[in-house]
């Protein structure tokens, strides 16, 4: 539905009415502007760019294809910029190119801004072609002009403007030239009351669009020249969505019929199997003739990028030089993350010492210092390496190398089912596994989707990061613990592809589909960009940590203080009193708290359970431990840092890694490493996995299959090292 009324979607209802309430809207200065263009062209830089905007990041209603907005404030006008997903044309395949498509032609937008790649300016175009079809106010923004220029290139601004009716404005995100005009561009653009953008065909494809949309005409939908005239193209360019559209109306029987027509006219006189190739020839032509005329750049015998790939994706140097990197990644983990892990985890403790002994004795004193502190502070220590672990995330993505990785990883991935496009949303994954879902979309064959969506679970994201220090930090201190990081994360994913082997032999059989991806330039990366986003993940990490990690600690603190067994605190605080040693009161102590756990409602509960989790040595702590990280890994940690650090902390005992290594056979550590890579994602992760596929059948499916599969691996490894004699 048109925002006016009716059931158009462009132009002017003729609703005088509801046109008066949009001219009201439209005197209180608010502008709505769609960001729309090609992947990789730099729409997300250019909001970064934005600093002084307002960010806003959602999901799209009744989708979870994730939205960003940006609102700005200037000369008197609220401008509402919403940052679409990339789309490649209106011909859209995947999910989020459908989510573009339907926010463009569907909804109520003042001004289009389309950013394209002066580097790859004729193939941009063609979608460019497309959203001139339109005839909306629109503004054309060629991004990376610097990269042009440093080819002692040029762009003739001008001549692009006349050739295509439209503003332009050369930018550079990254050198954040050009950004600021954009918005005082759209203010303009918005108050102009003529659009002059209009593209023209062929003769012979201009009368069939001209005598199609007279058809359209007569239904009181379509009185609109420009819309009618959209609608027309987008028919001959075989557009299911908008012959939907047209089905259910009374002209439909008539355009129908001459639709026929005009589809094997046209096909005979073009020589070619559907009006689709014909429309898409003739936007490459205008494309390239548009880009002739609007750029003078020397071509290179062989470009930096094409250099640097000759050694990076090398035939059999490319796959050892990911994985050094892989492991070098890792490697800083550690290392980087080592020194303020060490200082965060001291001004926890001292501040909860501090608080424990200036506050009041009571259940306030116990929830802060006992519950929330520990908890939170178990999960905060960790910071800094999940910190360092995204920034080489994204460092790979921005200097272009994920994309090359995906390339060279496509021949490999075959052999298990997979094709070399899986690669970047399973890489995805190692950060956090929601996104992950959401770029598995990019993969067209249903099949393909689904079982990269099957797998996804087996690459250990950033929640798990602090679990995985943790234990490794507990059991191997004689060890370079980046390497045993390494072991774990490379683990998880060569288990991965095994299943997604299965998967396709079993369940999915079939070829996957051949692979087709962008391989961008190689970019210096923006520490602008790096930092804003790092800046971004902190805050959303310490949200979760200061509300979420802090509701569950609390949670978990009355369930293993409560209910109180009054007899038994006074029976050894007797004891306590009347011995003189202070590692006796020390051992009283733990040995009091100890009890005191076991006969709480958390007690209970992992008792109940414990009987899963004892084959694989585990406790009932371990047992509560592992359940309570389904809702977030991050509470796994915290957790433990309430149940372990119930016994207070000494000069012998400084810590939850030490409380964790003196009561946690080797043999359970590593099985409860195993059962944190493999059982199921966090809730939040199944959520998006139930909304990307709809089908019952494989929701049951992924609930069930990764935690059986988890148990039976752990329980094979607890008793092979039984065996070994650990």
């Amino acid at each position: 539905m048109h925002p006016c009324g009716g059931d158009k979607m462009s132009g002017c209802c003729g609703n005088k009415t509801n046109c008066e309430k949009s001219t009201i809207k439209a005197e209180k200065g608010e502008i709505k502007v769609a960001i729309v263009g090609q992947p990789n062209v730099g729409k997300s830089s250019i909001i970064n760019a934005l600093s002084n905007a307002k960010l806003h990041v959602g999901n799209f209603s009744g989708v979870t294809v994730e939205k960003k907005e940006v609102y700005v404030k200037k000369n008197g006008y609220d401008v509402l910029m919403t940052d679409l997903p990339g789309i490649y044309a209106f011909n859209a395949y995947t999910p989020e190119e459908q989510v573009a498509k339907d926010f463009l032609i569907k909804e109520d937008c003042d001004v289009i801004v389309n950013v394209v790649d002066a580097n790859t300016l004729s193939r941009n175009l063609i979608f460019t072609l497309q959203l001139l079809d339109m005839h909306k106010k629109m503004i054309l923004v060629i991004n990376m002009v610097d990269e042009i220029e440093k080819r002692d290139g040029k762009i003739n601004k001008k001549r692009i403007e006349k050739l295509l009716g439209v503003p332009v404005i050369l930018t550079s995100a990254k050198q954040n030239r050009g950004v600021d005009e954009i918005i005082d561009c759209i203010i303009d653009t918005y108050n102009a009351h003529i659009v002059k953008n209009k593209i023209y065909y062929n003769e012979k494809i201009e009368q069939r669009i001209e005598d199609l949309a007279k058809i359209l005409q007569k239904s009181q939908h379509f009185r609109d020249k420009d819309y009618s005239r959209f609608i027309a193209i987008r028919l001959l360019d075989r557009d299911e969505n908008i012959y939907k559209i047209i089905h259910d109306l009374p002209i439909f029987i008539e355009a129908h019929k001459a639709l026929e027509k005009m589809y094997a006219k046209l096909e005979a006189e073009f020589d070619e199997d559907s009006t689709t190739d014909i429309l898409a020839n003739e936007r490459v032509a205008i494309a390239r003739n548009l880009q002739m005329e609007a750029i003078d750049v020397k071509e290179e015998e062989e470009s930096l990028s094409e250099k640097i790939d000759n050694f990076l994706i090398h035939p059999i140097l490319g796959l050892p030089i990911f994985l050094f990197f892989m492991w070098a990644l890792f490697q800083l983990t550690f290392v980087l993350g080592n020194y303020p892990m060490n200082v965060i985890s001291s001004i926890f403790s001292e501040t909860s010492a501090f608080l424990a002994d200036l506050l009041p004795k009571g259940v306030f004193n116990s929830v802060l210092t006992d519950g929330i502190l520990p908890a939170v502070g178990a999960i905060v220590m960790f910071l800094p390496n999940i910190l360092v672990l995204f920034l080489g995330l994204n460092l790979l993505e921005q200097t272009g190398y994920m994309s090359r990785a995906a390339y060279l990883m496509d021949g490999f991935m075959k052999r298990f089912g997979l094709q070399g496009k899986a690669f970047v949303p399973l890489v995805s994954g190692f950060g956090c596994t929601v996104p992950a879902y959401m770029a598995a979309r990019t993969l067209k064959n249903p099949k393909d989707r689904i079982i990269t969506m099957l797998v996804l679970g087996f690459m250990s994201c950033g929640a798990r990061l602090p679990i995985y220090v943790l234990l490794v930090s507990a059991f191997f201190t004689n060890e370079n613990p980046g390497n045993i990081l390494f072991f774990i994360y490379i683990g998880g994913a060569i288990l991965g592809l095994i299943v997604a082997k299965i998967l396709r032999t079993v369940l999915f059989r079939g070829e996957p589909e051949p692979f087709v991806m962008e391989i961008p330039p190689y970019r210096f990366p923006s520490f602008k960009a790096l930092g804003m986003d790092l800046w971004i993940k902190t805050k959303m990490f310490l949200k979760k940590a200061g509300s979420f990690i802090a509701i569950a600690a609390m949670i978990i603190w009355f369930l293993s203080a409560y209910p109180a067994n009054d007899d038994m605190v006074q029976k050894y605080n007797a004891k306590i009193e009347q011995t003189s040693s202070v590692q006796q009161k020390e051992q009283l102590k733990n040995d009091l708290n100890s009890k005191l756990l076991e006969n709480s409602y958390l007690g209970s509960v992992g008792k109940f359970i414990e009987p899963v989790f004892a084959p694989l040595g585990m406790d009932w702590r371990l047992s509560v431990a592992v359940v309570a990280g389904l809702s977030a890994k991050e509470v796994v940690v915290s957790t433990l840092g309430t149940l372990y650090s119930m016994g207070g902390v000494n000069e012998t005992n400084k810590g939850l890694i030490e409380k964790i290594r003196a009561n946690v056979d080797f043999k359970a550590a590593i099985a409860l490493i195993i059962i944190i890579m493999i059982y199921s994602p966090c809730l939040a992760a199944m959520g998006t996995f139930y909304a990307e596929v709809p089908q019952w059948a494989w929701r049951v499916f992924y609930t069930i299959y990764p935690n059986v599969v988890a148990w039976l691996m752990a329980f094979g490894a607890y008793k092979t090292l039984a065996l070994m004699g650990y």
